[in-house]
């Protein structure tokens, strides 16, 4: 008899949906003993749970499948106090100031991306001919990285948070990509260490609030998680939006009519259809609920995905709509763990989609088997083959 939900399919990775829904009606806290793990499914108990660190604690790894020697030294995978005080001493990367630096290099990055497009013919692959460029380019300008190209990028980032879906973990190839990202990340940590940029590695190299500063260390694992959540989260969000307005073209195209539309549509897209659909937590104490005890030491999914399509919180989850202003949703978390970037990605998305739906009003679909990413957290197109028309 097969599970609810399998987290080791290739089902869950192109959609996750029909097996959120068997748990939030039948299994709203259901132990999968494929994965050893608990489920949350419904958007209460993701909520309460996602705010109730003391119980459901970071410090073991938020992701289900964990990187080796991450835990401990990201915004992610840490508690309160040691939580606060990284969050405290990041934050300077994301003041309003540093944000709207970034507005005009992003329409330029997505104007450049759009222009080449047309240019060849207007067949192509939203990942690699605008996301991926629009991400990498901004985000390694923001950082002061050495210029790079977004395909390599992207597929490291891609195989850090992949899974091996057979060994039902990691591999050897995953964490040497990961190790990889962050062996360039400690050498320009270095180099900003001896001489000093006005950049974002050495904002955080020499960030120091009351005598107290990053480890090396804490350094090169924000940063490192910087490329791999911005190139990742944002560069898959991106798709999923260009995504759903290929799926719904009506709603398209009111954007391409009113562009000012486009910062409602981000908000429900971060409802319907967002990367991060699943993250990691580990009880501190047992915990009763819907019938079921989860014992201090068990591993718990938050099915952020799910919570976002449950119809107790939301009416009518399964449409797509624009006019609805989701209040509430979980697109990016809640909680001590609410995404540190979560500004700079509404920025980004909205003018690089405003200038694409601009330039290119009208595209579609050219094959529904594009491919996904193998993860257990996230969910995200290897590809997005598209044809202007």
């Amino acid at each position: 008899m097969s599970e609810p939900i399998e987290l080791y399919s290739t089902a869950i990775d192109a959609d996750p949906f029909p097996m959120y829904a068997r748990l939030r009606e039948d299994h709203p806290c259901y132990w999968s003993p494929s994965a050893n793990i608990w489920f949350l499914s419904r958007y209460e108990d993701v909520f309460n749970a996602a705010q109730d660190w003391e119980t459901y604690s970071s410090s073991r790894g938020n992701l289900i499948d964990e990187i080796p020697g991450r835990s401990g030294g990201t915004l992610g995978t840490t508690d309160p106090p040691r939580h606060d005080r990284l969050r405290l001493l990041a934050q300077s990367a994301f003041t309003k100031r540093n944000i709207e630096y970034l507005a005009a290099p992003a329409v330029e990055i997505a104007d450049q991306a759009v222009a080449r497009i047309l240019e060849h013919g207007g067949r192509f692959d939203f990942v690699s001919d605008f996301s991926s460029i629009v991400t990498v380019g901004l985000l390694f300008r923001m950082l002061g990285l050495p210029a790079a190209n977004p395909a390599e990028i992207r597929h490291k980032v891609v195989l850090s948070i992949s899974t091996d879906k057979e060994r039902r973990g990691r591999n050897d190839t995953l964490n040497a990509a990961f190790f990889d990202l962050s062996s360039f990340i400690a050498s320009e940590v270095t180099k900003r260490r001896a001489d000093p940029q006005d950049d974002l590695v050495t904002r955080l190299a020499e960030a120091e609030i009351d005598g107290d500063r990053l480890s090396e260390r804490e350094v090169v694992l924000t940063t490192s998680m910087f490329v791999v959540a911005g190139v990742e989260s944002l560069s898959s969000f991106m798709s999923l939006f260009a995504l759903n307005l290929a799926r719904f073209p009506q709603a398209r195209a009111r954007l391409v009519a009113d562009p000012t539309l486009v910062e409602q549509a981000i908000e429900e897209s971060l409802r319907y259809n967002t990367s991060a659909q699943r993250f990691k937590r580990s009880l501190t104490r047992d915990v009763e609920l819907h019938g079921q005890t989860m014992r201090a030491g068990d591993s718990v999914v938050l099915a952020y995905g799910s919570a976002n399509r449950d119809h107790r919180k939301f009416e009518n989850p399964d449409v797509y709509d624009i006019d609805r202003r989701p209040m509430g949703h979980l697109g990016f978390g809640v909680g001590k763990h609410f995404c540190i970037g979560n500004q700079l990605a509404r920025l980004v998305t909205r003018l690089a989609m405003q200038r694409f739906l601009a330039a290119i009003p009208d595209y579609e679909l050219t094959r529904p088997d594009f491919g996904w990413v193998p993860s257990s957290n996230f969910r995200s197109p290897m590809a997005l083959p598209f044809q202007v028309v």
